[in-house]
């Protein structure tokens, strides 16, 4: 399986509406790659941009350490996030060759001009232009300002930047210069994954212009090019797309200091892929406490069983993971289970109890939600003498409210558990006696 996933410009830091997309498409990888499938991920860095070039000149910074510094700030926050790493992340300074040469492919068809220096793809000389976005050609505005020197038709695109004073520039047939942004994904996608691949996505913004010039660029070259097309909505403020523009962001360490990376995460996959998120404080609180059940449950069965392995996928997760990654369906595949688990653990049924939870690690796991993967889990070496001298000290204190509850003296019993609650530990009566969990 063959995917390419429309990555970052790096004019500036990460945003929460940037990892959504790539948490997005590593739920998708996740889920394909749980039966053995084999998948080819590329997420690309546009590294030579307008905008880079704009932002680095406004800080005074070289561009190409300004797209450096940013590039490895996307890579730190998909690594915090849980995503797995792509299986290449290639730059598109790195493949101006295969740009020159589907220029080439191009100008010998018919399907692109050079002009003064600049190449344009020609809109009107490919007639299914429009099929990916539903543009009529005759309302196209490709966005790129006025008309100059020599492009023949206000509706077709830069391929190819000629070169100007003070920015970085290669040498074509052409002239020097540098590429334009559509002509560079076509470029490196084919390259890695062929003529035609499996899936392309990108973000909801992207369908027109940018990803109906790839497909035109691409099949009037004559590849065949991508088989199925995935957009992600955007993460909203306030009814506004979140952007460096508009102001709106919400920078992932300001994020991780209102949740711990998982329980972000859990924000990001909860909601639809296509459902735009409306941001709020009160809908992050809300996730952390529900991804809190799911973890509780989970230890929970740990400390009363001993151990719990991942099991198997619900029926209903299942159906709704291959009906277009419902994720909303599947996290509630998740919590029945885990309200069965907690229901079973109660009654003292265990056997039931770590099914219940394996299945639910299974569930997480294909989420990159799991509490006790190596990524999430609490219980990492470092942390094993912090549980256990927890375990002795909340040990004694559970006790003492035990032996005051026996003696009736429930004003001790009451406030020994206020103390436990003001520290974030919750007590929970059980027939087998308290049980305590942060």
């Amino acid at each position: 399986m063959s995917i390419y996933e429309c990555g970052a410009t790096v004019q500036g830091a990460p945003h929460l509406g940037h990892i959504r997309g790539a948490v997005n498409f590593d739920v998708l990888r996740r889920w394909l790659e749980h039966d053995g499938t084999t998948v080819l991920h590329v997420r690309n860095v546009t590294d030579i941009d307008d905008k880079v070039l704009t932002k680095a000149a406004e800080a005074g910074r070289p561009w190409w350490e300004w797209a450096a510094t940013n590039e490895r700030a996307f890579l730190d926050a998909y690594d915090v996030l849980g995503c797995l790493p792509a299986s290449i992340s290639p730059r598109a300074t790195g493949h101006i060759t295969q740009m020159v040469e589907l220029m080439r492919r191009l100008i010998d068809a018919g399907k692109a001009y050079a002009a003064d220096g600049d190449v344009y793809f020609s809109v009107e000389s490919f007639p299914e232009y429009g099929a990916l976005s539903g543009q009529r050609l005759d309302e196209v505005k490709q966005g790129e300002g006025p008309v100059l020197g020599g492009k023949r038709d206000p509706r077709d695109f830069t391929l190819w930047k000629g070169a100007k004073p003070g920015e970085p520039s290669w040498p074509t047939p052409w002239g020097a210069g540098r590429p334009g942004w559509h002509l560079e994904c076509s470029a490196m996608s084919t390259y890695y994954l062929g003529a035609e691949f499996d899936i392309h996505g990108g973000g909801l913004d992207l369908v027109f212009p940018h990803h109906e010039n790839e497909q035109a660029q691409s099949r009037a070259a004559g590849d065949p090019f991508s088989r199925y097309w995935m957009h992600w909505a955007w993460v909203t403020m306030s009814g506004e797309k979140m952007s460096k523009s508009l102001g709106n962001v919400m920078s992932i360490p300001a994020m991780l200091g209102k949740a711990r990376a998982v329980e972000l995460r859990y924000y990001l996959v909860g909601p639809h892929y296509r459902s735009t998120i409306e941001y709020s404080d009160a809908a992050l609180d809300e996730a952390v406490s529900a991804y809190g059940r799911i973890e509780n449950f989970v230890q929970r069965v740990v400390q009363q069983t001993g151990s719990v392995e991942p099991g198997v996928l619900c029926a209903d997760f299942t159906a709704a993971m291959d009906d277009d990654l419902a994720t909303p369906a599947a996290l509630a595949a998740v919590h029945t289970a885990v309200r069965e688990g907690n229901v079973a653990l109660d009654a003292g049924d265990q056997e039931a109890a770590r099914g219940a939870a394996g299945s639910v690690r299974a569930m997480m796991g294909v989420l990159g939600l799991d509490p006790l993967s190596d990524k999430w889990s609490r219980s990492s070496t470092a942390d094993n003498g912090m549980q256990q001298a927890l375990d002795v000290l909340i040990g004694h204190l559970l006790e003492e409210r035990q032996r005051a509850r026996a003696e009736r003296d429930f004003a001790t019993a009451d406030l020994l558990r206020d103390r436990l609650s003001k520290a974030g530990i919750t007590v929970e009566d059980t027939p087998g006696g308290p049980k305590w969990s942060l």
